[in-house]
């Protein structure tokens, strides 16, 4: 039998009204079904809220603070420093070359080479953590890689500045990627400026150990002064603890006044 549209739209209507009536007449076939998608979500967010718990039941709760004990009294956190700089970071140029090799990009050749490998490197002159020095022999470009490590320093150095309640200080790089013409003019006056830098790969920079640009607000009250002496201490925590996680190789350079750092 053809349905017709008005016939279609009756039956349509009629079982709409048919299923309110129902809906008054046994108004209890209705709450129970209410009742039962309320106790699935119910039992649903129970379920969600016990596993939380759960988890939230296996985080070590008791696990030391770095600035409080466990009285609530603040924790005065020392300055240790390394034993000896030059036992703490002894990589040579030659333990660092082969890192620099492997990571880095191909030997820069002068400015305009450099130029043209813009999408191979980064630039880091621009930091919240650490001053770039004005550059005579170098470029300020990294390897994304050795980029990274020299952010993870500054904000390391940071945090250890404050937990020991030094007045923020950021350390200054004074050497970055080298071309073969750079490295050329500081071999007369440069002996640790070899023919096959570290610095031509883009993957080492120099942290100067005893000069540092104390952060301040300029409308704000002088800060308190802080001896070089004391940031180098806090500084040779930080690059102790990379270097021991393995992320990079370090030379402690007396005669330059830096520590010669190459990612790995």
């Amino acid at each position: 039998m053809k349905i017709t549209k008005n016939n279609y739209l009756a039956i349509f209507f009629s079982i709409v009204i048919l299923l309110a009536l129902t809906r008054c007449i046994f108004p209890k076939i209705a709450a129970d079904r209410d009742n039962n998608n309320d106790s699935k979500n119910d039992s649903t967010h129970v379920s969600e809220y016990d596993s939380l718990r759960r988890n939230a039941s296996n985080v070590p709760l008791d696990k030391p603070s770095r600035f409080f004990d466990k009285n609530g009294k603040e924790i005065k956190n020392r300055i240790y420093s390394v034993p000896r700089f030059c036992d703490a970071f002894p990589d040579s140029n030659n333990v660092q070359l082969e890192s620099a090799k492997l990571y880095g990009v191909k030997p820069v050749m002068n400015r305009e080479d450099a130029e043209g490998r813009k999408k191979e490197l980064v630039y880091v002159s621009a930091s919240p953590y650490y001053t770039v020095d004005k550059l005579k022999s170098s470029i300020p470009y990294l390897v994304p890689r050795a980029a990274i490590l020299l952010n993870d320093i500054g904000r390391s150095f940071f945090d250890s500045l404050q937990i020991k309640k030094i007045p923020l200080h950021k350390f200054i790089i004074t050497s970055v990627l080298r071309t073969h013409e750079d490295v050329d003019k500081l071999r007369g006056t440069n002996r640790n400026a070899t023919q096959n830098s570290c610095h031509l790969y883009g993957t080492t920079f120099d942290i100067c150990y005893n000069r540092y640009t104390t952060v301040s607000d300029p409308e704000g009250p002088a800060r308190r002064a802080v001896r070089n002496d004391t940031l180098k201490w806090v500084l040779s925590e930080v690059l102790r603890d990379m270097r021991e996680n393995n992320r990079c190789y370090i030379k402690y350079e007396v005669k330059q006044g830096c520590f010669h750092i190459t990612v790995r």
